[in-house]
Parts: C-alpha cells; structure tokens; sequence
C-alpha cells in the first residue's frame, strides 16, 4: 500500500508585495524534520523572485519548538546532509536579497529561535518565549545562531544563553535585543505585515545593499566605509534615485515598485 502524499510544510500565502511563509506542522510544534527543511528553502527561494518583503510564522500556538529529535539520526553522513540544508537556509535569510521578517508567538525554541535571529526584524507576541534549547539535548548550536546571537544581543549574552540555555521571555529579549518589537499576543502576524508592506515600498535597490553592508564579512571602519561608498555610488546613478529625487522635489511620495 502506498503512503499518502506528504503535505508541505511552508503555507504561502501573499498580501500585496508582502509573501508570508507559516511553518504548517501545528501538530509537531512546527519541529521541522530534513523534508521540511528542504521545502523551507525552497519557499524561501521562491519568495527571492515572487515578492518584495517576506514574513516567517508559524502555525498554531508556537513559531517553532525547533528541530524533530525524533527524526535527528546519529549517522554522520545524515547528519551532515541534514545540517548542509539549515546551512543553506540561514545563508538565504541573512544574504538573500529581500527582507525576512519573524512574526514568533507562543514559543521559538533552538532551530526555531535561530530562525527568527537570522530575520532582518522580529515581532513577537507579549507571552512569546524563547531558549537556545540545543544544549538539553546534548547539542551545540547550528542554523548560523552562534553567528547571529552575538550580533543581536553581544557576545557576552549570546554566550550566556547558549551555554546555560535558559528560556528567556518577550520583555527580555525586547530589553536585550534578540527582538525588536512585542505586541499584544495573536497580533505579531498583523504587525509583521504591515512592517513588511514599508519595506516592500522602499527602494529594493537600497534595502539589498544596505543588508549586505551589515552582513558582510569585512566589519572594520575601513571596510564599512568602503562598501558604504561602493552602494552609494551604484545608488545615485540608479533609476531610482531618480524617482526617489524627483518625487522630493514634486513633493509627492516616491513610486519605487512601480518605477
């Protein structure tokens, strides 16, 4: 007898130039096995060229637990095939070309809490909580959280949090900086949205290479300085500058989707 066929794990769902992507297994927590991983990326992709601004959910009552430890194999190659995917997911959400929101509430636990620390911005529920959580099961980090903790809350707190993988709640990570805004619970969607919409209207041009000077490898005055110069030079011969100066001077609001 043939197996039924297996649901996605990503729904996608547009709001104007806003793609929403809810990690859909409510029943698991959204813990997010190999085969979810890899339709995560894919949607992920598929939003680089369908939309201007993503959002990353999730289904039920918690973002996401993390990842399923019943389906982790102690099997090096599995392992590594497994971990290969997450790689390629945290490298498209810091380096792809459009903006990643996370709307977390109830709970974003180890793989969950990597994801939304590797989005450009994250909304969370008052009563949302959160925990490195790997190291409960005897594991370190991974899905580039070792990379983007630090740079959200420092390194001391990063190190803090991974090593003693406490759980930490909304007040807290709003006060350390592992996420920007709280809002009342079962708005964060709504909220996420509607600072999405604003990003997608803003020049993609803009928004690219501002993303890419915060990521990239060379963070040294001379190095920022550089990049900042490469962009704004690219910027100001850009069509959309164009817009961007026209639409002062008119005093109107710039069109940049439609120019």
């Amino acid at each position: 007898m043939s197996s039924a066929p297996r649901t996605k794990a990503v729904r996608v769902e547009d709001r104007g130039h806003v793609r929403i992507l809810t990690l859909d297994r409510p029943e698991r927590r959204n813990a997010l096995d190999l085969a979810d991983r890899i339709d995560l990326l894919a949607a992920l992709r598929a939003a680089e060229v369908e939309a201007r601004a993503v959002v990353l959910t999730g289904a039920g009552s918690v973002f996401s637990a993390g990842g399923d430890i019943r389906s982790m194999s102690q099997d090096r190659d599995v392992a590594r095939q497994r971990l290969e995917v997450v790689n390629a997911v945290v490298r498209q959400l810091v380096t792809g070309e459009r903006p990643v929101l996370a709307a977390v509430e109830g709970g974003a636990y180890g793989l969950g809490l990597a994801l939304a620390a590797a989005c450009d911005l994250v909304v969370a529920g008052r009563s949302a909580t959160f925990s490195t959580s790997f190291g409960k099961i005897g594991l370190g980090p991974d899905t580039g959280l070792a990379y983007t903790l630090p740079r959200r809350v420092g390194q001391g707190r990063a190190r803090e949090l991974l090593l003693t993988v406490r759980t930490f709640d909304a007040a807290e990570a709003e006060r350390i900086g592992a996420v920007e805004t709280v809002v009342e619970d079962g708005t964060a969607l709504d909220h996420a949205v509607e600072l999405a919409s604003r990003l997608a209207e803003l020049s993609a041009p803009m928004v690219t290479g501002t993303r890419r000077i915060l990521t990239q490898p060379d963070q040294s005055l001379d190095g920022v300085l550089a990049a900042e110069a490469d962009l704004q030079v690219d910027l100001l011969a850009g069509r959309q500058f164009a817009e961007g100066r026209a639409a002062f001077l008119e005093r109107r609001r710039p069109d940049f989707i439609g120019d």
